[in-house]
């Protein structure tokens, strides 16, 4: 059998073997493992097992991973997500369909301090929902307003994704985050868009009573004086400040502003004394246990990606399409149908580590900028996040509900026109490169 057919191989049983339920990292390592016995030898296959384990993460910037994990559960573990819900609400009350803004508002600078999906989802299904539902909004509406808003997470810097991505594509980390802002705007003003929309011209998709809409929010910030409401969000604009303005200010490199937000973090916990020493020693540990499962990740890809290459299985596809003469447009069309596609089977850490290193020398060989791939990649993986049969956003809503009454298909069903809006945002970021690239100072069109 010849190499490249080792490789489309170790390919196939890869997608296989991880809708078995194997560990994504342990098919990628055992895969790339046996496909290079395969291809030379035992002795090969061992020294590149060893090499993986030993240097694809010996660099300092892969301390950013737990540092921005520590960061994000540390805020995950106060109350800050509630607060900035409460206030978004309050100035929101007047908009119709104000409290899903709110919800989407407020999921957007969550994001800002955890850069998961996961976070977003457990913390804003315990704080929105029941609210939205006190006030007369249907059930499926505000559970799909929830899960859809918090993929935002992946998407506003600081994202886990992207880090991922950077390693594995080997750009700039700072690059990525800086690249995201703009679309992370632009995505959030259009679910707020959507949801407005939604509330004047499908009431009843939006609430069971139309007066809900147009009524006043009553809750734990009602007439607070202005004063109080900036105190509220006063920790997260700190947070938010040291980090992103730590990165893109020059005074941090991605790695520093890890630490210092995950120092902010865990002062604004003291401070506001919801840091005990039994939460202190859970976000311990869930730090360890994340890190860990993520290097492990890491270096299972490393492998992979080394397989790919003896293979030759990337150069033959590129040279396929090169001598096809299909343009940049028509393959980066399929490649976004795949990963999107892939969503409805695997979560967004597996599409990457499966798909990118077979990928990325091919949008070489078009001359793609990897920052705007980045980016795009990172949209239509969340775009997986939403969609059946998997949906991963949609089940830690699930988990984390106390109404037994709202079924997984009800918030499928809720996070549909979200999800519409997020492929419209998708479509919008692959037209105009500039989106992402503005900000870094880069400049390139496939056009």
């Amino acid at each position: 059998m010849s190499d490249l057919w080792i490789g489309v191989l170790c390919l196939a049983a890869s997608l296989l073997l991880i809708q078995t339920g194997m560990h994504i990292g342990v098919t990628l390592m055992l895969l790339s493992f046996v496909g290079v016995w395969a291809m030379k030898g035992l002795l090969v296959a061992g020294k590149l097992l060893a090499s993986s384990v030993a240097t694809s993460i010996a660099s300092d910037a892969y301390a950013v991973i737990p540092l921005f994990v520590l960061m994000g559960l540390f805020v995950s573990s106060t109350n800050m997500g509630r607060d900035t819900f409460d206030v978004a609400a309050l100035l929101l009350r007047r908009i119709r369909g104000g409290l899903g803004m709110a919800t989407v508002a407020a999921n957007a600078v969550f994001a800002a301090c955890t850069g998961t999906t996961i976070a977003s989802a457990s913390v804003f299904t315990k704080v929105a929902t029941p609210e939205m539902v006190r006030h007369g909004y249907t059930r499926r509406f505000s559970v799909g307003v929830v899960a859809g808003s918090s993929v935002l997470g992946m998407l506003i810097p600081p994202s886990i994704l992207m880090i991922i991505f950077g390693v594995i594509a080997n750009v700039s980390i700072a690059d990525l985050f800086t690249a995201g802002i703009l679309p992370g705007i632009l995505l959030t003003i259009a679910y707020c868009v959507t949801i407005l929309g939604l509330a004047t011209f499908r009431q009843a998709m939006v609430a069971d009573d139309p007066r809900a809409l147009s009524g006043d929010y009553t809750g734990p910030l009602d007439g607070a004086p202005l004063w109080l409401l900036g105190l509220k969000l006063m920790p997260i604009v700190i947070l938010v400040g040291t980090v992103l303005g730590g990165i893109y200010g020059g005074f941090f490199t991605p790695t520093e502003a890890g630490g210092a937000g995950a120092m902010v973090a865990f002062l604004i916990a003291l401070v506001r004394r919801e840091l005990t020493l039994k939460v202190f020693w859970k976000v311990a540990l869930e730090t360890g246990r994340v890190t860990a499962a993520i290097c492990f990740l890491l270096m299972a890809a490393a492998l992979y990606a080394q397989m790919l290459t003896l293979s030759g299985l990337p150069y033959t596809v590129g040279q396929w399409l090169q001598s096809a003469n299909l343009s940049l447009l028509v393959v980066l069309i399929g490649y976004l149908i795949v990963v999107i596609a892939l969503g409805f089977f695997l979560d967004s850490v597996s599409i990457m580590l499966i798909v990118l290193p077979f990928v990325i020398p091919v949008f070489d060989a078009f001359g793609v900028n990897l920052i705007w791939l980045g980016l795009i990649t990172v949209i239509a993986i969340e775009i997986g996040l939403l969609t059946p049969p998997l949906g991963i956003a949609v089940y830690v809503v699930k988990a984390n509900l106390e109404d037994p009454s709202i079924s997984v298909w009800d918030i499928f069903m809720g996070t549909l026109p979200l999800t519409l809006t997020m492929g419209a945002v998708l479509v919008i970021c692959v037209l105009f490169p500039w989106l992402a690239l503005v900000l870094v100072g880069q400049s390139w069109s496939w056009w």
